[in-house]
């Protein structure tokens, strides 16, 4: 087994922020994924359904991101390796920041009880530079503390008395806000999706954290899990809230399950774009108060911008100033 070890390091006096990366599954022998990713002069999310696309047109990111769903090896060993065989011109080039999804559980009843033991073992995330007790979940700074990133767990435990939400309720109030310009957050099972798959898979953990989330001014949650594209408007409760983090499933990138095509009607009022075709997201955070999304349809020769949407970050936002 290989081993690489990055050091992320800013110029002080340069005006470029840097960037970032949240992708989505990579299936072993399909090159498909979804990507979040930051890089200067601006922050991209990359979402693709391809992975060499992403990476060739944005070769100066800095950070790759993937909440959950890696290898879909789903207990066949051989499939982290080939997975990591697939992705390792990437990976050793760039540091990559990954949370865990249900298909990194791989239990077995009687035999192996123990969770996420090969995911563990081949993905030790920095949790403890955050102080967190377990590699489920954990957050980091970049771009010189301008931007800050919850890695959350949702398949570990996340109730009020959790070690999971009592790390985050202490790593949001260590904070400085007067540096931390942005505030992400990346899950894997959406808490608000208006697709038909996996309904109500993230709602036991949106009422458990959700509040915490909204009270620290998160500008913007992102998932996966869904093998579609949604972008929801800024909500808290299940109801459009200005001051409620933008809630986006980037799970479009692809994977030998297809895509999920199958959505509610009538669209509900806080889904404000909804497709499933694969496709690649990107965030430009322009400077301390406004960053561009972008959702590119992959069905073509070339990417076609579809969604886009100006953010404007929370914490500018008089209204959102004091917490609720």
């Amino acid at each position: 087994m290989k081993n690489f070890a990055f050091i992320l390091k800013k110029n002080k006096n340069s005006k470029q922020p840097s960037t970032f990366i949240p992708l989505y599954p990579l299936e072993p022998f399909n090159p498909a994924t979804s990507a979040l990713l930051i890089n200067p002069p601006k922050y991209d999310i990359i979402i693709s359904k391809h992975i060499a696309l992403p990476i060739d047109h944005h070769s100066d990111y800095d950070i790759l991101l993937l909440p959950g769903d890696l290898s879909y090896a789903d207990l066949n060993q051989p499939s982290w390796d080939s997975y990591a065989r697939l992705v390792e011109p990437l990976a050793s080039s760039r540091p990559w920041m990954v949370t865990e999804g249900n298909h990194e559980i791989e239990t077995i009843p009687l035999i192996e009880s123990t969770p996420f033991k090969p995911y563990n073992t081949r993905y030790h995330m920095p949790y403890e530079e955050s102080a967190s007790p377990s590699n489920l979940f954990y957050s980091f700074d970049t771009a010189d503390s301008a931007v800050h990133v919850l890695m959350l767990g949702s398949y570990t435990d996340f109730d009020a008395s959790s070690d999971q939400f009592k790390w985050l309720q202490a790593d949001l109030t260590k904070l400085d806000r007067s540096k931390t310009k942005w505030l992400f957050a990346l899950i894997h099972a959406p808490w608000y999706n208006s697709n038909k798959a996996h309904q109500g898979d993230g709602e036991d953990m949106r009422k458990a954290m959700e509040e915490t989330l909204y009270a620290a001014r998160v500008d913007a949650v992102f998932a996966g899990h869904v093998h579609a594209y949604e972008r929801f408007a800024s909500v808290y409760n299940s109801k459009k809230d200005q001051c409620g983090p933008l809630h986006i499933t980037i799970g479009d990138g692809g994977n030998r399950e297809g895509l999920a095509n199958k959505y509610i009607d009538p669209q509900p009022s806080i889904s404000l774009f909804r497709e499933a075709s694969f496709g690649h997201g990107q965030l430009q955070v322009a400077n301390g108060t406004h960053a561009l999304w972008s959702w590119h349809r992959n069905d073509d020769d070339e990417a076609v911008v579809v969604d886009s949407v100006w953010i404007i970050s929370l914490l500018s936002n008089p209204a959102c100033q004091k917490k609720n």
